[in-house]
């Protein structure tokens, strides 16, 4: 029998909260699991690792994309399995994955349901699980955050900010895959995904696999705000690689430099700004709990 813990992000929650977590797992036999509580996603880190030093194989981890991305990036390559319990906004590393939004689901999908191990991606010296990008995005993250927006609409947050920073001016972005040049020209927006659906409903890389060793990257041109809505019009239909003002390839390292410093994000998160993106995939980097449907 596993050894779990739990690690939660107390300020969110879903379906009964934590208590009913604390009843859901004593019904598997679980009464008293190692548990460790935070009111900030940047104190999970250090939580992680003293409970995969304390002898956990199976982390549990209540929270969204941000608690989960911080989760990953203590566990990557240690062996530990990781059970996402989506408590989050977005939850598109959950989604992804095909874990449900529901408490007894993914209790029973991380005791009892498939092993999946999988790459990540690293930015900036941190994992993340489902994209890392600067421009635009990083934009309407911050905007959506700072201003409280998230907290009370939830993902419509993004849409408002998106309109607000629409009128930006693109920056000349140089980018190299694998080594070799691949874009030098003025871009809105970078995004690098290791999975398809990078935004709530939009899938922006309709091919990526986490399990193919390979990271997609993606630059979007877009400067008005008539071609913003046929880039996303695309990106809905799961066509994005049709627009002109999308360019798209894969690789497994890439190195993003902009002529003035743009904002950056990590699974949904800010982290400030920066005139240099450096990216790599980390392949079969973490296991996952996820449903027999997504064993493969």
């Amino acid at each position: 029998m596993s050894s779990i813990a739990v690690l939660a992000h107390a300020a969110k929650t879903f379906d009964g909260g934590l208590p009913h977590l604390r009843r859901t797992l004593a019904d598997y036999g679980f009464a008293d699991p190692p548990w460790v509580e935070v009111m900030k996603a940047k104190k999970i880190p250090a939580e992680a690792r003293r409970l995969r030093d304390g002898g956990a194989d199976l982390v549990f981890v209540w929270g969204g994309d941000g608690t989960v991305q911080r989760a990953l990036d203590a566990l990557a390559g240690s062996g530990v399995q990781v059970a996402i319990l989506p408590a989050g906004t977005a939850n598109l590393f959950a989604s992804n994955l095909g874990i449900p939004k529901d408490l007894e689901d993914a209790v029973r999908i991380g005791l009892h349901g498939a092993r999946r191990t999988i790459d990540l991606g690293k930015a900036n010296g941190e994992h993340f699980g489902v994209m890392a990008g600067a421009g635009l995005d990083a934009f309407m993250i911050r905007d959506s955050e700072s201003s409280g927006l998230k907290d009370r609409i939830g993902s419509l947050a993004y849409v408002f900010s998106g309109a607000r920073n629409l009128p930006r001016d693109p920056v000349r972005m140089r980018i190299e895959v694998d080594g070799k040049p691949w874009f030098n020209d003025p871009a809105a927006c970078v995004l690098v995904g290791n999975v398809g659906d990078v935004v709530g409903g939009i899938s922006a890389f309709p091919d990526a696999n986490p399990t193919d060793g390979i990271l997609d990257i993606g630059v979007i041109t877009a400067d008005s705000g008539l071609d913003w809505v046929r880039t996303l019009t695309r990106s809905v239909v799961s066509e994005p690689a049709k627009s002109p003002f999308i360019q798209t390839t894969t690789g497994t390292s890439f190195d993003i430099r902009m002529k003035q410093p743009l904002p950056y994000e990590i699974d949904g998160s800010e982290r400030g700004t920066t005139k240099h993106l450096k990216t790599k995939v980390k392949a079969q980097a973490i296991t996952i709990c996820v449903p027999e449907t997504e064993a493969t």
